[in-house]
């Protein structure tokens, strides 16, 4: 399945930087505003060191990590909803992602401005999260414009849109959270509202700042509440990349830093996204796939070819660490650790899977 991660944020707060860092690109990253325009997109794989474990034991010749796909996006500013800046082309952009990693500037630096003069992230948030709130407002009262007269003319299916669309209207001029059930989600997914997409907050410091960040950040935790947060240095997290992974751990290591925060926003976007790793594992290849949590055998079947779940029998499943500890399906096979499953199996993470179909 295909993911896709908008990098938001307001102008010279590191988006661009952070970027580079993740897809090893180098997307512009300069000192002015709107430097970028069009939304540069970059294929990450994720961190599953699963993988080379599995290659090792079945002598893969390649290797395919699950990938997200991360889109750095224009910066925004106040008054974006109206087309200020780069405002509409921002929010058309966004609207085609499953999920926001919001970037806030958290540390000062005079020779790189900042838009609104000071640096306060949490004022930064407010800034985007109301415009989202307002371009969401201008959506909603569109639709309900658009299908009124289905509603008077007795259409339940429009009349039961109507009354999610004014709930949400109601929620977002009262600065509420939104909270829908999946079948009131379902009726309105169309319109790819921005405050429903799941957020991300990425916290840039100095790299003098990470050892106590927790005391920098504690202001964007307080507002942000239970939300996911990550705090880095885009400027680091840009410089691992010129390093070896030997290198790398050490550099991490003298900053006090257990895991990159590239690291840590690969594994979040799963997290707030619900979603966990299947492997395949033969000579021709090792790969993770992604899945939602609670995906039946089938529908993991259908996310490597449409013709797997349309002809699904069952699923030859045993779990990861019975397959390396047994060097691969053969021994795992003589010792009972591999269970064929049926149409109803719930897969979990780390299921390494043979599916058997017929079309």
């Amino acid at each position: 399945m295909s993911l896709s991660i908008g990098i938001v944020g307001l102008p010279n707060v590191g988006k661009s930087t952070l970027f580079n860092a993740l897809t090893k690109n180098q997307a512009k990253a300069e000192n002015y505003p709107f430097c970028t325009i069009e939304p540069n997109v970059g294929i990450i794989p994720v961190p599953d060191p699963r993988l080379a474990d599995l290659a090792r034991v079945s002598k893969s010749q390649q290797t395919i990590p699950a990938v997200v796909e991360f889109v750095d996006i224009a910066g925004l500013v106040a008054g974006a909803s109206k087309g200020e800046g780069l405002g509409n082309q921002f929010l058309a952009n966004i609207r085609e992602t499953d999920a926001i990693c919001m970037v806030v500037r958290a540390f000062e630096d005079p020779d790189v401005i900042h838009v609104s003069g000071k640096i306060d992230p949490v004022s930064d948030i407010k800034v985007i999260e109301t415009e989202l709130a307002l371009k969401d407002l201008e959506t909603a009262d569109k639709r309900l414009q658009s299908i009124e007269k289905d509603v008077r003319a007795g259409d339940k299916n429009a009349a039961a849109i109507s009354d999610v669309l004014k709930e949400i209207n109601e929620n977002l001029q009262n600065g509420e959270k939104i909270e829908l059930s999946d079948d009131d989600e379902t009726l309105i997914k169309d319109l790819g509202l921005l405050t429903l997409k799941p957020v991300i907050y990425v916290a840039n410091l100095r790299e003098n700042e990470l050892t106590n960040a927790e005391e920098l950040v504690k202001p964007i935790k307080d507002y942000v509440g239970n939300s996911p947060i990550i705090y880095l240095s885009a400027k680091i997290e840009q410089e691992l990349n010129d390093l070896s992974e030997s290198e790398k751990n050490e550099y991490l290591k003298e900053l006090g830093i257990h895991e990159s925060g590239i690291n840590q926003l690969a594994k979040k976007t799963y997290e707030i996204l619900g979603l966990q790793t299947f492997l395949t594992s033969g000579e021709k290849e090792t790969k993770a796939w992604t899945i939602k949590k609670g995906a039946t055998a089938p529908q993991a079947a259908g996310v490597i070819h449409n013709d797997f779940e349309r002809g699904f029998i069952a699923a030859d499943v045993v779990k990861f660490d019975d397959f390396v500890a047994n060097n691969g399906w053969v021994r795992a096979r003589e010792k009972g650790l591999v269970k064929t499953q049926g149409k109803d199996y719930i897969m979990q993470d780390g299921d390494v899977v043979l599916f058997k179909f017929n079309v």
